[in-house]
């Protein structure tokens, strides 16, 4: 049954980077009311919503998450027919240094906003109950490494292996449990990593672009042949529209770009754009230091995305070449958006 995604859709980290990309992107197209639940933290961003934040169809609520009175209250007042779940503490390196706050936001809050949205959920009759949905953006990391062959696919074993793939698993499973004891009618999503423009700068395409740009040295954790699947973020966000509109309830949907590359290939292509698109006195290549490795740090990840393909047709449209080039484009362009955010520099 398609979903009637009228009069509203909740977005929680509706000003993080896939979350503002939705938000964005679903203003344009879509003809409903965008909600945009973030607590605002490091990450958010309101210049990434500067355009939202312009249309009379856009709410912005500045909430945490694990707030259970104000989510309730939010609920209450703008009666979604669907909530996108994406807030989340979301760097690998900030879970090793300091695990807390991903504990809070992404296994309390999660509890929080399903707890939030199971009581709003069955005060609902008709076609109202029937039409709402509740889709999970969880990640790839949470089923841990591969080796050198095969993907992740929505048969995997769970095998997180950082404190912020074991908080993004304990949402998973707790938003399995919420469906199947209580019938909340949820949909998962696992993606691989994004990239794309507005992405926070801690990150590795940005902090590597941001690293170049500023002449300082670009650090590859270990030997650099560790192995990502990167999925543009537009594409991304058309995923998930999909798993909306037509997904099925209780099942789990793996979202990938279909493109990998190790990070030290990935860094020497950024080298090569700014190279040609800001060339310097010298090769960027020769900024590139290798240093000690990020504890547990997973080998491998993959997606198989044939699922999503054969049920919804979804494909990714964006070659990564392409997009890859669109984004350093968007950066050089947008340079102050690198200087504004010093959060980088930590890592």
């Amino acid at each position: 049954m398609p979903l009637n995604l009228s009069p509203s859709v909740i977005i929680t980290g509706g000003a993080g980077f896939i979350g503002s990309a939705v938000v964005r992107a679903w203003l344009s197209t879509l003809n409903y009311r965008v909600v945009c639940l973030d607590k605002l933290t490091y990450a958010s961003s309101l210049r990434a919503l500067a355009a939202a934040l312009e249309n009379p169809r856009f709410l912005l609520s500045a909430i945490d998450v694990s707030d259970a009175l104000a989510v309730t209250t939010l609920l209450a007042n703008t009666r979604p027919s669907a909530i996108v779940h994406l807030a989340a503490e979301s760097h690998v390196d900030r879970s090793i240094n300091g695990p807390a706050p991903f504990i809070q936001t992404n296994i309390v809050g999660t509890y929080t906003l399903l707890e939030a949205a199971r009581s709003y959920w069955e005060a609902l009759a008709g076609a109202e109950k029937a039409a709402f949905r509740f889709l999970y953006v969880s990640t790839d990391e949470v089923f841990g490494s591969l080796g050198d062959a095969g993907r992740f696919d929505e048969a995997s074993a769970y095998a997180p292996n950082s404190p912020y793939s074991a908080t993004k698993a304990a949402g998973d499973h707790l938003v399995r449990a919420w469906h199947h004891t209580y019938g909340l009618p949820v949909i998962t999503s696992h993606c691989s990593n994004n990239y794309g423009p507005h992405q926070h700068p801690e990150k590795l395409i940005p902090r590597m672009i941001s690293q170049a740009l500023a002449g300082k040295p670009l650090p590859v954790y270990g030997d650099g042949l560790q192995v990502r699947d990167w999925l543009f973020v537009d594409d991304h966000v058309d995923a998930l529209r999909c798993l909306l509109e037509r997904g099925r309830i209780g099942e789990r949907y793996c979202i990938g770009g279909g493109f990998e590359c190790t990070n030290l290939e990935l860094v020497r292509r950024l080298c090569d754009l700014l190279d040609e698109l800001r060339p310097a006195a010298a090769s960027y290549h020769h900024l590139i230091r290798f240093v000690d490795d990020r504890p547990g740090h997973d080998r491998r990840y993959a997606i198989d995305p044939r699922k999503i393909q054969a049920e919804l047709g979804w494909h990714p449209q964006t070659h990564f070449e392409t997009g890859l080039r669109k984004t350093v484009l968007w950066y050089l362009e947008h340079q102050d958006w690198l200087r504004g955010v010093t959060a980088a520099e930590q890592f």
